[in-house]
């Protein structure tokens, strides 16, 4: 019997030089979700091994309450904390009902990318900084963040939010690596598990799209992990039951193409009655399913 071990070494040789010019963060993903390909959007929240001990990181002008938070409105604790810059514009669709989920509808949307310039920490670098509002002070001093900055606020709320009661029917968890939030949704779901979000030719251009046919439920289960504004990437992870997953496919005025996921609720008897879901969309909590748009900088987990 003839072995051909040349071209089995060859090919050893090319693997092992593949792996080895992968980061840790990316060599985790792929040893625990072999069959999901590592989105884009996450691989570019990863440094170099020279650059990994640099913490950058960059907030927006209106970064305090910018991102939409379709969740932590819910409570009414949080809508204290929130403020006019979280109001989204009417310029934009975002939120609507289930219903005006169809081939040929219009909305207005503008596919932006986050201007939040912080990147993933290695896990073992994230895990050794506190994350907690009881430690907030020593976070700040940890990062030279003066207490009464703007800065200082945002990494205040965040927190916040990541340490607020847990709605009816939600399990959620903040990432504060790659690691971590490989592992959480492999808690809920294990290694079959897809990871989705929504991709756009054209960005930050706010224009009308029309919702094209071949609409798909991606599923009724489903992890969404929003980017919250912090000094380093953190990610709000939450279950929550009673919605849907749609995968749509849409074209804009300019024809340029997008594919957009949207979430619809079905039950929102446990919101807040102060939603701004329910101001423009003149229904109440329990009311008929109410669909949104992700954020960009939004991914869904969804078994298979």
């Amino acid at each position: 019997m003839e072995f051909h071990l040349f071209p089995l070494f060859a090919l050893l040789l090319v693997l092992e030089g593949i792996n080895s010019s992968l980061l840790p963060a990316e060599v985790y993903w792929r040893s625990k979700l072999p069959n999901t390909p590592l989105p884009k959007a996450l691989q570019d929240l990863l440094k170099p091994a020279d650059e990994r001990k640099k913490i950058t990181y960059s907030f927006s002008e209106d970064a305090v309450g910018a991102r939409i938070c379709y969740e932590i409105s819910y409570w009414e604790k949080m809508t204290k904390i929130s403020n006019q810059n979280s109001i989204p514009s009417n310029t934009t669709t975002i939120f609507f009902l289930q219903d005006d989920l169809l081939p040929g509808k219009k909305m207005k949307l503008a596919f932006t990318k986050s201007t939040n310039g912080s990147n993933f920490l290695p896990r073992e670098i994230a895990e050794s900084i506190p994350f907690s509002t009881n430690k907030l002070s020593e976070i700040l001093n940890h990062f030279s963040i003066n207490p009464r900055s703007k800065e200082a606020e945002i990494m205040k709320i965040t927190i916040e939010e990541c340490e607020a009661p847990n709605l009816r029917g939600q399990d959620k968890y903040c990432a504060t690596s790659l690691e971590s939030l490989v592992d959480f949704a492999i808690g809920k779901y294990g290694k079959n598990v897809e990871a989705v979000l929504n991709e756009a030719e054209e960005e930050n251009e706010s224009q009308e799209y029309t919702i094209l046919k071949g609409i798909i439920m991606v599923g009724e289960e489903q992890i969404v992990c929003h980017r919250e504004r912090y000094v380093y990437a953190v990610f709000y992870c939450h279950t929550i039951k009673f919605t849907k997953v749609y995968s749509i496919s849409m074209v804009g005025e300019d024809g340029s193409k997008a594919k957009a996921i949207v979430v619809c609720h079905t039950d929102t008897s446990a919101w807040s009655p102060k939603h701004y879901a329910f101001q423009v969309l003149k229904v109440k909590p329990g009311g008929p399913p109410i669909c949104h748009f992700l954020n960009d900088d939004a991914i869904v987990w969804v078994p298979y």
